[in-house]
Order: C-alpha cells, then sequence, then structure tokens
C-alpha cells in the first residue's frame, strides 16, 4: 500500500514512523513546507520513506499540518480519491471537514477527522465507555499537555475563543476561560484545574451520542494561561511537550440505575496522536474503516480493537475506580 503524511511536526513524524514500523507500507511518502525539516525526518526514517509521489498514487495521506489549513488540503486530496486522516484539533478545521462530507461520499473515500489525542482517542474512549450503558447522557471530555509548538499555539489561541457545549438540544458557546473544574488524570499528572475552550470534541461526540442531553470538553490551564491567552504567546513553546493526558467521563442509566465510568490515557500527546492518527490510517488502508464522508472516529471504529491496536503500540487505556487509594486509576 502507499501511504502519505503531510506536515512533519512532533505529531506527523511520529505517525510516519508507526507507519513504517507496521510493516506493510510498500512507499510512504513525506512531505513539510520546511524542506531542512524534511530531508531530516527522511533521512531518520531511511527505505521505504521518500518523495514524490502523485497524489494519485496514494491510498491514504495523513495530514498532519500545522496551523490549521488541514480541510483545504483534505479537499485537495478528495478530489483526487485519495482517503485521508487528519490530525486538527481546530474548531474551524473540524467545521470544514465535515461540510467537506457530502463530496467525500460522492467520490466514495472517507475523511477520518480529529485522529489525535484529543480529538481522536478521547472519541474512542468515549464510545468504550459508553458500552455498559443502557442510554448515554452526558459526556464530558478534558485534556492536559501539547504534543509540539503549533499544538501549544492552538491551545493558548482556544482558551481566548468560546467554547461549544451541547446542552439540551442545542449548541451553547460559552465563554473560554471559564468553567472551572478540578479533572483527576491518571497518574503521574494526577489533579488539574481544567476549562472551556474552543475545543471541537463535541462537535465529533454528537453523532455517535444522539441520546446525550450534554457534551462538553475542557483542558487545563493555569491562571497566566488563562490571563494572557487574548495576547501573543509570552514564551516559545518547547519543541515537544511533556507528558499529558485525557480523561473521558460517561453519564447514563445501566438498568434502569444513574451510573458514570471514567476512562483515560497518560502519554506524551504527539506520541499517542501519532500512534491514532498511524492506525486509524492502516485501518482506512486495509478496509477495517469503510465509510464514505467525513466522520469522527467515534462514528468509525469498534473501539475494543482499536484500543488493543493502541495498546501494542505503547498507548494504554486506565479506568478510574473512584476509590479511597492513593492512586484510583
Amino acid at each position: 500500500m502507499n501511504l502519505g503524511v503531510i506536515g512533519l511536526g512532533a505529531t506527523g513524524a511520529r505517525a510516519a514512523r508507526q507507519l513504517l514500523a507496521s510493516g506493510t507500507v510498500e512507499n510512504l511518502d513525506v512531505r513539510d513546507a520546511d524542506g531542512e525539516r524534511q530531508q531530516a525526518v527522511l533521512a531518520a526514517l531511511g527505505d521505504p520513506a521518500g518523495e514524490g509521489l502523485e497524489a494519485e498514487a496514494l491510498d491514504v495521506a495523513v495530514v498532519a499540518t500545522a496551523g490549521g489549513g488541514q480541510a483545504d488540503l483534505a479537499a485537495d486530496l478528495v478530489r483526487h480519491g485519495v482517503h485521508v486522516v487528519t490530525t486538527t484539533d481546530a474548531v474551524d478545521d473540524v467545521l470544514a471537514l465535515e461540510d467537506l462530507g457530502r463530496e467525500a461520499e460522492a467520490r466514495g473515500v472517507t475523511v477520518v477527522v480529529g485522529a489525535g489525542f484529543s480529538p481522536g482517542l478521547t472519541c474512542v474512549l468515549a464510545v468504550h465507555a459508553s458500552s455498559p450503558f443502557d442510554v448515554v447522557e452526558e459526556v464530558h471530555v478534558a485534556k492536559v499537555g501539547t504534543g509540539g509548538p503549533a499544538c501549544a499555539r492552538q491551545h493558548h489561541r482556544a482558551l481566548s475563543k468560546p467554547a461549544l457545549d451541547w446542552r439540551e438540544g442545542g449548541w451553547v458557546r460559552r465563554r473560554g476561560g471559564s468553567g472551572r473544574e478540578l479533572c483527576w488524570f491518571p497518574d503521574p499528572v494526577g489533579p488539574e484545574d481544567c476549562y472551556r475552550a474552543a475545543l471541537p470534541d463535541a462537535l465529533l461526540l454528537r453523532p455517535a451520542f444522539p441520546s446525550a442531553q450534554r457534551l462538553t470538553s475542557r483542558v487545563a490551564a493555569n491562571r497566566r494561561d488563562r490571563f494572557t491567552a487574548r495576547l501573543p504567546m509570552l514564551r516559545r513553546p518547547h519543541p515537544e511537550g511533556g507528558p499529558g493526558a485525557v480523561r473521558v467521563e460517561v453519564r447514563g442509566q445501566r438498568d434502569g440505575v444513574p451510573a458514570e465510568r471514567v476512562l483515560g490515557v497518560m502519554d506524551r500527546p504527539a506520541v499517542a496522536a501519532g500512534a491514532v492518527a498511524a492506525q486509524a490510517a492502516l485501518w482506512v488502508a486495509e478496509g477495517r474503516i469503510d465509510r464514505p464522508g467525513s466522520h469522527g472516529l467515534a462514528a468509525l471504529v469498534d473501539p475494543v480493537p482499536f484500543l488493543a491496536g493502541l495498546a501494542d503500540r505503547g498507548v494504554r487505556a486506565a479506568v478510574f475506580e473512584g476509590s479511597g487509594a492513593a492512586s484510583p486509576w
């Protein structure tokens, strides 16, 4: 199979490595707007990574570019009949990619929207966490950590923009940086104050949870993050952020009784995002994802084998037990 990766930042480079590690890729075309970075990644990957394949020759392309604009690249690939996996966590990009769904369906190709740490892995965790429930009433997502400079800048911008929550049959905009909530993440991350922000998780979860009355997402932030969100970043982001985590809480009815279930993952965000994007691309190439149009992973994958595949790649989920032990995860 011929696969491509466009954008070789912290997430894209790791997705490329994961694809090569599968042993099933015949040709891997990797590209980046930064020529020096592209050549460095090519040298590190070795054969069969290369450059110069025509779009029509690709079976699936992973779009992991920074700074938005993934929808434009995806639209061009769709016009060439190429399946696309995107890693975006920007609301505008997600909305544009969803609008691309009708053309993708007409051309018989699949566009996977937001196949990263969050959204992406969080979507799969939400579906898995909901499996014991008769009715799902609420899904709440929280995340901490950034995958690289572009991810850090996106989180910075997101705190300054309105959050989009689904509440009782409609979309509600809330002020970014509001709604403080203490969320417990898997060790060693632990508890973090999380706030509303312009995050696309609720948009991607809504089709998979039509009965839900509340769908929300939050991001961890400190006081400085919140107060400077509307200003340029005061410091240059690190090349790659440190340990991060995601948490998904599902509430609903099980056997007529109110219940809740919480799942989480601790990992370096870029590592986990790269693994999710690579596995999604391989599943599309192998025909395990076969649903034309634009969809999030919540609507595309069976969560158990998908999470098992990620566990083989070193990305493992944990269950929050809520006990009085030192580590409830």
